[in-house]
């Protein structure tokens, strides 16, 4: 029996879901920690949640699709507004984040309406998930795949130095504007299995952790990976046995792995 539950649970659709969403999300971590955007995915997850309320008030069967849509129009937006300010991105994201927010609520709440059937994306649930939902995901996991081989090493560049990468004849906005529009897109599928409270830890711990440790951006992709796939089958594991939340075990595993790669980096330097 001790044996054959870890079985059951690697082969549990949330499992799968998992697997799916970290392989969608390599390279957008580094690029995220990179580019100090490490609240973006928070302020996408705000913009989720209001698509959701929009929707439920509207009548859409799958509210999720409206996220989706409202998701990708405010990344749209918000690099609209980025590549035309002076602002710094982190100022931008919390403007569009407390917007996202206050819109949420005003829409969860109209007409006297109750929050209490919104808490399900405050928290989350990854062993919930449809076969539905993982094959949305894996249409996602292969356009991410192609975006990635096309875009890569063009990102790399916008991301690291934006004037060398326009000298370079890259468009920096439109290659960005994609970028945001991609985590838009995986940061909205995420929010019913995984939480919109602990969604961020996901994209920006696996990267940030790989920074640590990582000599170049291959190794920072490939450790962010690993660490996500690691974090996300351990903490699967532990959520069976110990009935708890799993994206809050997946977060805590992350911040664990933190903690070590930073005392790794500090010893090696």
């Amino acid at each position: 029996m001790l044996f054959y539950m870890p079985t059951k649970v690697y082969s549990e659709p949330g499992c799968v879901e998992k697997h799916a969403k970290e392989l969608a999300s390599f390279g957008k971590r580094a690029m995220i920690v990179t580019g100090r955007m490490s609240f973006f995915s928070d302020a996408l997850g705000h913009s989720a949640f209001t698509g959701i309320a929009i929707g439920s008030i509207l009548g859409i069967i799958a509210p999720l699709w409206a996220a989706v849509i409202f998701s990708v129009v405010f990344s749209l937006l918000f690099s609209w507004v980025h590549s035309r300010s002076h602002h710094a991105a982190d100022t931008l994201i919390g403007v569009f984040s407390s917007a996202a927010v206050a819109l949420g609520i005003f829409a969860a709440t109209y007409g006297g309406g109750s929050f209490t059937k919104y808490n399900q994306y405050l928290i989350g649930d990854i062993l919930s998930v449809t076969p539905a939902e993982i094959a949305m995901l894996l249409l996602v996991l292969f356009a991410v795949l192609v975006l990635w081989t096309i875009f890569s090493n063009k990102l790399t560049l916008a991301v690291l130095h934006p004037q060398l990468a326009a000298s370079r004849g890259i468009r920096v906005n439109a290659v960005q504007t994609v970028f945001s529009a991609v985590i838009a897109v995986v940061v909205t599928l995420c929010i019913s299995s995984v939480g919109l409270l602990i969604l961020n830890s996901l994209l920006v711990l696996p990267g940030a952790s790989a920074r640590n440790v990582a000599k170049n951006m291959k190794q920072y992709g490939i450790f962010s990976v690993l660490f996500a796939l690691a974090a996300g089958i351990a903490g699967l594991v532990i959520s069976y046995f110990g009935g708890n939340s799993a994206g809050a075990a997946i977060s805590l595993l992350l911040a664990a792995i933190f903690a070590v790669s930073f005392c790794l980096r500090k010893r090696r330097a």
